[in-house]
Formats: C-alpha cells, structure tokens, sequence
C-alpha cells in the first residue's frame, strides 16, 4: 500500500494510454509541480460524484490507473499543459482529505490471467470485432486506420480495445474495474457486439437515405 495524489476527471485511463490536460486550479498546480519535482506519478479517477474543477472535491471511483508525466509545457501565472501516459491500475483503499486535492491509499491492481488458455482464445475472438469496428469507423472517416499496429501482447490489447470503444466513461469503467483478464475480454466482446450491432445499423440506415436523394417520394 502507498499514499497516491489523486485527479478526479471525467476520464478514464487505461495502462498505455497518453492523454493530454491543461491544469489551472491551485490545487492541481500545487498537487503537480511535488509530482514533477520528485519525478513520481499521479492517479486518475473517473469522478463518481462532484465536478471536475471549482468546486469541492469530487467523490471518485475506487479504481483508476497511475499517469506518468512525460511532457510538461509551463504557462503563464503557473497554469501548465502536460502530456501523461496510463501506466498502471490501482485500488483505492482509503480517501484522504487533509490537502488541497485527494488523496489515496492506494494498492496495485494489475490484471491476472487465471486461465491462460481461455484469455488465448478469449482475445482470438475479439480482435475480428476490433478489425470490424475500426474499418466501419475508417469508412465513415472517423478514424486512421492500420490493422497491422494492432499488437499481439494480451494486456496490451485488452487495454487498447478498452480505450478505442468510444461509449460513456461509465462504461468504460466498468472494463477498467474488472477483477481479471477474462472477466474483461467478456466484457469487452459484449461491448463490440453491441456497438457493432448499433453502427451496422447506422451505416445501413446512412446508405438508405443516400439511395433515396434529397426529395421524398410524396
């Protein structure tokens, strides 16, 4: 267990992923120049209850992943853009409240692989779901679009096809919480069925109105 400044967002970040924030707030500002000046990490949490900014300190979701600061861009009247990258989830075992922004006891809570065979096969049958979503996704010119970036490591790719979903973050939490890697592989199979089910649809529908032209039949 370690003591772990958290920011609440209305994000969620998976291992692997970059995401860009502009901090502004006093309290952030304290809370990540001490995270730059001894080169430690930071969590983010997906806000549960409360605002992300101006106001009290929102009530977070008890798992969330540790953010690397790899790029920090210095503003005026020390406001700061910078650049982090999801390294590792984490549990949140305790909330503490005795500084300007939260902070968490905190435990690691990496992903396991209880049933190695059944993960194999598991993610055998998701990266076809993947392939299908991101191409519907290129075609509607979303989104570029190389199948042969997709990586082969398990972890990575069950990160990855989490963060490419584009659902609402409560979702997105709920492939994050998952006890292991099983659990989230179904998980996320259901997802892409479902969203692949609900752009089919979309895309059928676009093409519909395309065939019909501009005037209706009355």
């Amino acid at each position: 267990m370690f003591e772990l400044p958290l920011f609440p967002l209305n994000t969620v970040l998976f291992p692997g992923m970059p995401v860009s924030l502009h901090i502004f707030e006093e309290r952030y500002k304290k809370m990540l120049n001490l995270c730059i000046q001894n080169k430690e990490p930071f969590g983010i949490v997906l806000i549960k209850e409360g605002r992300e900014a101006q106001g009290p300190l929102a009530q977070p979701h008890m798992v969330g992943c540790t953010a690397q600061i790899q790029q920090v861009q210095q503003l005026s009247q020390g406001r700061m853009n910078i650049r982090v990258l999801g390294t590792e989830r984490f549990r949140i075992l305790n909330l503490k409240q005795d500084k300007p922004y939260l902070v968490g006891e905190v435990e690691l809570f990496p992903l396991h692989d209880p049933d190695h065979r059944a993960v194999i096969a598991g993610v055998a049958r998701l990266r076809p779901m993947i392939m299908r979503y991101l191409e519907i996704l290129k075609d509607a010119g979303q989104i570029q679009f190389d199948s042969s970036q997709l990586p082969n490591d398990v972890t990575t790719i069950s990160y990855l096809s989490a963060v490419l979903l584009q659902i609402p973050a409560d979702k997105k939490q709920v492939l994050l919480e998952a006890e292991h890697t099983s659990q989230m592989l179904n998980e996320l199979r259901m997802t892409y069925r479902r969203e692949l089910a609900l752009l089919n649809f979309m895309k059928e529908r676009s093409e519909d109105d395309s065939q019909k032209g501009p005037f209706s039949p009355n």
